[in-house]
């Protein structure tokens, strides 16, 4: 067995106190003696060579201990400072896509030994692209535990004989608490890494991020794809000038491939993927498709309301919304919701920038113009890419025609896109209601969207005229038993009082239209939080879910039981279809935010309250879902600001209130919180329970919390389903008395 180097110094001083600078030098400057087959290292011996680079070589080697077989990496010493900072990047992980550590030596690490090679291009896209999400999902591994790789490259990623991939060689791998402020290490001068995959800044010595591993990931993802380098410069230098200076060559692959590898590979950080979860995402709904077989996409943008009353815009507004929703049935055609389309009302903007934003080929708009009871109806089909007209026309029809204008724009569209509408969807009779009806039911729904406490009043008001206008009529029927549901959720209104009016009207919207997907939302919300009846919210969720395009209040229903269920991830990819087709709309944002959380995902969670708050400052959501993530993580100031700027925007709602006083009693401002605390009311009040439960809960008093948890699983408040499965630290799930409150919800063991 070879001496360890500090042996060979020690010879030099027979045994006397060496020096320190000499203790540094043995470190630093000896070279050790080669490894040979058969040589022993400890327990470990050595069977064969795997390769060798510039700062170590690698064995194989058995654990004569547990005959098991396993990799040895021995750093050559001028790199043995490294040890430590490798041996714990890697033992802070524990993914199954990344090489795994089993011991430490003097001078060598023992990791796991895969049976593959390096991973090599090209690839079918099918086969790259499921690889390329397994790397992806260890890169984001190592990142949540702020770890940068920083030499990612296909010699670092390892194919099995399984065909999964492993990440191996964190040797040049930063802690996020190392003492480095610049995460560049260099060694004689020269950036570590390697030329072809760094990032830009890396090569210029400047300090890196995780972009700067999406960068490296971006090169690799090029390779795999096409099977050559993105820079294949000649030397080193000339590599390095090009990863600076120059595009890589146009890739060859599906748009969606050839999008996501661009933006991997942007020269400025900031235009990368700012996480690679988002990254990771971008690469789960990616499409293999040729530019031939892509589906085609629209986005109606709201019609412009030419009428001499500016009051007519609901009219105008609810044309276009029909339009939108007849052309949501073709199943050959992605259409962009509502939200996301008339986000760019009354903004100049041109038409392509708009299609590049919402992602889609084409764009519909118009205007109506309403005089007395005749309607003249313009539209027009544009091509985003050049702005040439696809089709136009012109409609002056009575009022009353309102619903054959609907009709025939649809149709015109599907032909000028050479489709046709679902023949289930094109054989069933639609009921048309009165115009009178149906103008007071898009009033309802034009100040519903607006979500302020006055205008879902007088969103309530409208869909009662409209039903008394033409009682055959479904919709407000659904909508009013959805406004109830609302109520009791934002803890305006007792369960015991509006579930039962929730219930009446969706049942009356059924009676009239037996398949209302909406309806059946209703009922389900009010058989899992206010029944505690599982299998029935689940029997009334399949007829709600049945057909597409499923309506946004069932995926938000459905999220919610899923989510309560521990069974998040099943939610998770309609609530993602949601977000592609509607992406202006925070609402959709939450509830995939909500599944993150309760899957443990709070990364990405963040990503997704910083998208509702950028979308609107004043969402109380986005506020408490961004101090919950806070809070996980310690930040306790950052999670105080964002409770304040929740409870600013909803006071009202009572976990916004319960949060923000448990943290300010927490913080020592224990005043202002008795003041809010005494404001709630009397402990029996609908809500306050909650608001209690979630003041104890941020105080880390579980025990307290759970004995206001059974109040507020007696008031069926929709919260107590929920919360068990997204508060932060120990909470309601790690009591003692966890499962008795389960017992009391009625749920399943599964979910305990």
């Amino acid at each position: 067995m070879k001496l360890p180097s500090l042996w060979i110094v020690g010879d030099l001083y027979e045994g006397k106190p060496k020096p320190a600078i000499f203790r540094r030098a043995a470190i630093d400057l000896f070279i050790p003696m080669p490894f040979s087959p058969g040589d022993k290292l400890g327990p470990y011996e050595l069977l064969a060579p795997l390769g060798a680079g510039g700062m170590g070589e690698v064995w194989k080697a058995r654990d004569t201990r547990l005959n098991r077989i396993v990799a040895i990496k021995r750093l050559k010493g001028q790199h043995s400072a490294r040890f430590e900072q490798e041996a714990r990047a890697i033992a802070a992980l524990n993914h199954p896509h990344i090489c795994q550590i089993h011991d430490i030596g003097p001078d060598y690490l023992v990791l796991e030994y895969i049976e593959g090679r390096p991973l090599t291009g090209p690839l079918p896209a099918e086969e790259a692209l499921k690889l390329a999400l397994q790397a992806a999902s260890a890169l984001e591994e190592a990142h949540a535990k702020g770890i940068l790789h920083r030499d990612l490259k296909p010699a670092n990623i390892l194919l099995s004989t399984k065909r999964e991939v492993k990440l191996l060689d964190f040797g040049l791998a930063r802690l996020a608490t190392d003492a480095d402020p610049g995460a560049t290490l260099t060694i004689e001068g020269t950036v570590l890494g390697t030329a072809a995959y760094m990032a830009p800044e890396q090569a210029q010595g400047q300090a890196l991020d995780q972009r700067s591993d999406i960068f490296s990931f971006g090169a690799v993802l090029y390779e795999m794809f096409s099977g050559r380098r993105a820079f294949p410069g000649e030397h080193a230098l000339s590599t390095i000038a090009d990863v600076i200076h120059k595009e890589p060559e146009p890739l060859q692959a599906a748009p969606d491939l050839v999008r996501i590898v661009t933006r991997c590979l942007r020269k400025l950080p900031a235009e990368r993927y700012g996480s690679v979860a988002e990254l990771r995402m971008a690469l789960e709904s990616a499409r293999l498709s040729t530019p031939q077989a892509d589906l085609p996409s629209i986005a109606v943008l709201p019609f412009a309301n030419m009428s001499a009353d500016k009051e007519q815009e609901y009219f105008s507004d609810g044309l276009a919304e029909e339009i939108l929703n007849l052309l949501a049935k073709i199943p050959a055609l992605k259409v962009i919701a509502r939200t996301s389309s008339f986000a760019f009302r009354g903004k100049e903007q041109d038409i392509t920038k708009i299609a590049e934003t919402l992602r889609v080929r084409t764009i519909l708009e118009g205007s109506v113009r309403r005089s007395g009871n005749r309607i003249r109806v313009t539209a027009q089909l544009i091509n985003a890419a050049d702005g040439s007209h696809l089709w136009s026309e012109r409609y002056d029809r009575e009022l009353t025609d309102v619903f054959e204008v609907q009709d025939e724009i649809a149709a015109a569209i599907s032909g000028a896109l050479q489709l046709r509408l679902a023949p289930q969807d094109a054989a069933a009779e639609r009921y048309k209601p009165s115009v009178p009806a149906y103008e007071a039911y898009l009033k309802g729904r034009h100040h519903l969207y607006k979500q302020t406490l006055a205008s879902m009043a007088m969103g309530k008001e409208y869909f009662e005229q409209a039903i008394l206008l033409d009682p055959k009529f479904a919709l407000p029927y659904s909508d009013l038993g959805t406004y109830y549901g609302t109520l009791a959720i934002l803890g305006l209104r007792p369960s015991h009082k509006v579930m039962s009016q929730l219930q009446a009207w969706s049942q009356k919207a059924l009676e009239l239209d037996p398949s209302l997907q909406e309806a059946h939302a209703n009922l389900a919300l009010k058989a899992y939080s206010f029944d505690y009846d599982w299998n029935e919210a689940e029997r009334r969720l399949a007829i709600a879910l049945a057909r597409d395009p499923v309506p946004a209040w069932a995926c938000y229903v459905n999220a919610v039981n899923k989510v309560a269920l521990g069974r998040a991830r099943e939610a998770e990819e309609r609530l993602r279809r949601l977000v592609e087709e509607d992406p202006l709309m925070a609402f959709n944002r939450n509830f995939l935010a909500v599944v993150f959380l309760a899957t443990g995902r709070d990364r990405e969670a963040e990503r997704e309250f910083r998208h509702i708050v950028e979308l609107d400052e004043n969402s109380p959501n986005g506020w408490w879902g961004l101090g919950r993530v806070y809070y996980a993580r310690g930040e306790v100031s950052e999670a105080l600001r964002c409770f304040e700027k929740a409870y600013s925007v909803s006071p009202f709602a009572p976990h916004n209130c319960g949060t923000l006083a448990g943290l300010l009693a927490r913080t020592g401002d224990q005043r202002r919180a008795d003041e809010m605390l005494a404001g709630l009311g009397p402990p029996e009040a609908y809500g306050v329970p909650r608001a209690w439960a979630f003041f104890h809960l941020l105080k880390g008093e579980t025990e307290k919390a759970v004995d206001w948890w059974e109040k507020v699983i007696d008031q069926r408040d929709p919260f107590a389903m929920l919360t068990p499965r997204v508060e932060a630290g120990e909470g309601l799930r790690s009591s003692p008395h966890w499962p008795e409150l389960a017992k009391r919800m009625n749920l399943p063991e599964s979910a305990w």
